[in-house]
C-alpha cells in the first residue's frame, strides 16, 4: 500500500513500512558539473573544426598567391647620357622694332599703297598725302632764293668795282667798306632762302610717307579721303619688325648668379620658345642680354632673347613659355621619368633581371624631356614603366614591350 493510501486510511504507516532516504546534495552537483564539462567538450571540438577550416582556407590562399601569374609590364634601360639643366619663365613675344606712324604734314589722304598684313621693307611707300599745297610753298622758297641769289651777284660785281675804283683813288675807302657789307648781307639772306627751301622740301616729302623699318603692317587705320593733321596723335599705320623677333622674360634674382655665371663661359645661352601648354616648341633662339636692374617690388629681372623667327611661328605679343639652358650634366645615367616612384620621400624603381622584379633606392636628379638623372643603377639597367599597382619585390614579370634606350634630350649642346 502507497503512503497516500496509508494517509487514506486514517494517516497511519504501518510498523513494516518506511518512508524512502531523501538523494544528498552532491549527487546533484555532479550532475551538473558533468553537463558542463560535455557541453565544454562540444564547444572546443567546434572550435577546432573551425580553426582547421581557417587554415586549409588559409594555405589553399597561400598556394594560389604562390602560383600567381606574372605581372605585364614594359620596360626601359637606362643609359648613359647628358641632360641639361632649364630655367623656366614667362615671356612675351617683343618686336626689335615696332613704328606706329603719325601724320607730320597736314592734309587730304590720296592714296593708301599697303595691304592689311603686309610684308614690306624699309623705303616701301605706304601712305600718301596730298602735296599741291606744299609744292607751292616750296617753288614760292624757290624763287625768292632764286633772286636773293641774283642780288648777291650784284652785290658782288658792284664791291669789285669799287675795289678797282678804290685802287686808282676814284672813291674813298667808305664807300668800298659800305659795299662789302653789302654783301656779306646779301649773303646771309641767301642762306635763309636756302633754309627756307629745304625745310619746304621736307615738308613736301612728309606728304609721301614710306616704311621706316622692314616688318609687317597691321590692319588700315585711315582711307583715302581722311583728313590728317601734322604732329597729330591720330595714327596712320603700325609696322612691326617680325624677322628676327625677341622674347622678354623674367627671372627670379636668385638665379641671376648662375645665368652670369654661365654667360662668362658660353656667352650664348640656348633659349627655347614653347606654346602656352608647353606641348610644342615653337623656336629655339639665344640669350641677348640682361637688363640693367631687378625689380624691387616683384624680385625678378627681366632679360631679352633673340629668335631669326624665319617661319613668322612667333606674333608680336604673344604669350610663350621659355626654357633657358644653364648648364648641362654630362655621363649621367637616364631613365624616363614615369620609371622613378616615390614613398615619402625616397625615390625608388623596378628594376627588371631574369624576369624577377626587385625595388632599388635611387637618387633623382635633372629632369628634362621626359628623361631623368639618377643614381643608384647602372646603365644597362631595365626598369619597369608600367604596372607599378600590381609589382612588389619578387613578382614575376611578363616584359610586354622594350622601350628604347634613353638619349640625351635635343638643345642640350651649349
Amino acid at each position: 500500500m502507497s503512503r497516500n493510501e496509508d494517509k487514506a486510511q486514517g494517516g497511519r504507516i504501518g510498523p513494516g513500512h518506511q518512508l524512502p532516504a531523501p538523494s544528498p546534495w552532491y549527487h546533484q552537483r555532479w550532475v551538473v558539473w558533468t553537463g558542463l564539462l560535455l557541453l565544454l567538450l562540444l564547444i572546443g571540438i567546434a572550435v577546432a573544426i573551425i580553426h582547421n577550416n581557417n587554415m586549409k582556407e588559409a594555405a589553399a590562399l597561400r598556394a594560389k598567391a604562390a602560383i600567381k601569374p606574372p605581372v605585364t609590364a614594359t620596360v626601359a634601360t637606362a643609359a648613359k647620357g647628358s641632360i641639361g639643366v632649364y630655367l623656366d619663365a614667362l615671356g612675351t613675344v617683343t618686336p626689335v622694332y615696332t613704328s606706329s606712324i603719325t601724320a607730320q604734314a597736314s592734309g587730304v589722304i590720296t592714296a593708301v599703297h599697303y595691304n592689311e598684313g603686309q610684308y614690306v621693307q624699309k623705303g616701301d611707300a605706304l601712305i600718301d598725302i596730298d602735296p599741291r599745297p606744299y609744292q607751292a610753298q616750296l617753288l614760292e622758297a624757290q624763287g625768292t632764293l632764286e633772286k636773293d641769289t641774283n642780288v648777291l651777284a650784284q652785290a658782288q660785281m658792284d664791291v669789285e668795282r669799287y675795289r678797282t675804283a678804290w685802287a686808282r683813288n676814284g672813291i674813298n675807302k667808305q664807300l668800298l667798306d659800305d659795299q662789302e657789307k653789302i654783301v656779306l648781307q646779301d649773303q646771309g639772306t641767301v642762306k635763309n632762302d636756302q633754309g627756307t627751301v629745304n625745310y619746304d622740301e621736307v615738308q613736301l616729302s612728309f606728304c609721301h610717307i614710306t616704311a621706316p623699318i622692314a616688318g609687317r603692317v597691321g590692319l588700315r587705320l585711315v582711307d583715302p579721303g581722311n583728313v590728317v593733321q601734322a604732329n597729330g596723335t591720330t595714327i596712320l599705320v603700325v609696322i612691326a619688325q617680325v624677322q628676327p623677333t625677341t622674347v622678354i622674360f623674367t627671372l627670379a634674382e636668385d638665379s641671376l648668379a648662375q645665368v652670369q655665371a654661365r654667360m662668362r663661359k658660353v656667352h650664348a645661352l640656348p633659349v627655347e620658345a614653347w606654346d602656352r601648354a608647353q606641348t610644342a616648341k615653337i623656336a629655339t633662339g639665344k640669350l641677348q642680354t640682361i637688363d640693367n636692374q631687378i625689380d624691387t617690388t616683384t624680385g625678378t629681372v627681366k632679360l631679352r632673347a633673340l629668335f631669326d623667327n624665319r617661319t613668322g611661328a612667333m606674333f608680336p605679343n604673344q604669350f610663350v613659355n621659355t626654357r633657358l639652358l644653364v648648364d648641362t650634366h654630362d655621363g649621367v645615367t637616364l631613365v624616363p621619368n614615369v620609371a622613378v616612384q616615390h614613398n615619402g620621400d625616397v625615390a625608388f624603381v623596378y628594376l627588371v633581371a631574369k624576369g624577377v622584379a626587385s625595388v632599388r633606392d635611387v637618387k633623382a636628379g635633372v629632369s628634362d624631356g621626359g628623361k631623368i638623372a639618377v643614381e643608384g643603377i647602372n646603365p644597362g639597367d631595365q626598369v619597369a614603366t608600367s604596372s607599378f599597382e600590381k609589382l612588389q619585390a619578387g613578382s614575376k614579370v611578363n616584359v610586354s614591350k622594350q622601350a628604347p634606350a634613353t638619349d640625351a634630350p635635343e638643345g642640350n649642346a651649349p
